[in-house]
């Protein structure tokens, strides 16, 4: 396994974990959930498109706008919207764990399209992520014997985040090779953004309410995906998927030391099959993904 694609996308498992950081002081402003991703894809946006004026990286084929725009759709509208429903209708805590059947999907679609092979170890590391996080998520939930109230249109919701979350790696490999990074963003984002306007009711805010938005975009829109799409050129799809799985570990360590949030003994388990499964596919010996050019910065 090449050693920096790990590291880049460790990188961008934790930089997507503070996402609840910015998030927890964006929403005490008063400011709701569909503007935060609104303004993350926008500023994200922007932030790209200076990177891509500078690196003359804007050109893309005409024939590939149709596949850029359809990405910033799934991508940034829907998913950002099926996760928002499931939330509302079947609490965060079952839409965690529904938005991480995303290595499952990865894995299944990287089969279908990729072409990667579906060794038993990658089987088994999928199935040990989904029921990690499955644990961290329900475990509070299930050990306070608070009943659990799913709705099929949460359920459906849920699933529907997971697999255009899954979406991300599979847009990848199949475009990295031809573009860089910020020039899918830079097509993607603001037709995402764009789509997700109707739906965004504005509100007056502070300065430091636009700084965190900022941050926010910096960190987990444009370092988190510079770095994870890195990392992405030189990985396999399911396996970075997987290992991309410790982003909700890195949330739950911060929600500990910053908001006192603990596991339960079921959501210590959950994180360490998490662990396992992440060093599994580390240590798997399986072939290094085929490359159709030399990775672009």
């Amino acid at each position: 396994m090449d050693i920096r694609g790990l590291l880049f996308v460790l990188a961008a498992a934790f930089m997507w974990g503070v996402i609840g950081i910015f998030a927890k002081e964006v929403l005490s402003q008063g400011v709701s959930a569909l503007e935060i991703a609104f303004w993350r894809a926008m500023f994200g946006w922007l932030m790209f498109l200076v990177h891509a004026l500078v690196m003359k990286q804007t050109r893309v084929t005409r024939g590939d706008l149709p596949a850029l725009f359809g990405f910033g759709f799934i991508c940034v509208t829907l998913f950002y919207g099926a996760y928002q429903v499931a939330i509302r209708d079947v609490g965060m805590a079952m839409a965690a764990v529904l938005l991480y059947t995303a290595p499952a999907w990865v894995a299944f679609l990287s089969w279908l399209v990729l072409k990667e092979g579906m060794t038993p170890i990658k089987a088994g590391c999928v199935f040990m992520t989904i029921i990690g996080v499955a644990c961290i998520s329900l475990g509070p939930k299930l050990t306070s014997g608070a009943p659990l109230d799913i709705s099929l249109l949460g359920l459906g919701a849920g699933l529907l985040s997971g697999f255009t979350y899954a979406l991300y790696y599979i847009f990848g490999k199949k475009y990295l090779h031809r573009y860089h990074t910020p020039t899918i963003f830079v097509y993607a984002l603001p037709f995402g953004a764009l789509l997700l306007l109707p739906f965004v009711d504005f509100q007056p805010k502070s300065g430091y309410a636009w700084t965190m938005l900022v941050l926010m975009a910096a960190v987990t829109t444009y370092g988190a995906f510079s770095a994870y799409y890195a990392g992405l050129k030189r990985l396999e799809a399911t396996r970075a998927a997987v290992i991309a799985t410790f982003e909700p570990l890195v949330a739950a360590v911060f929600a500990y030391f910053l908001f006192g949030e603990t596991f339960s003994l079921l959501g210590y388990f959950g994180s360490c099959l998490i662990i396992g499964a992440v060093i599994l596919v580390v240590l798997s010996s399986g072939s290094a993904p085929a490359r159709t050019a030399p990775p672009k910065a």
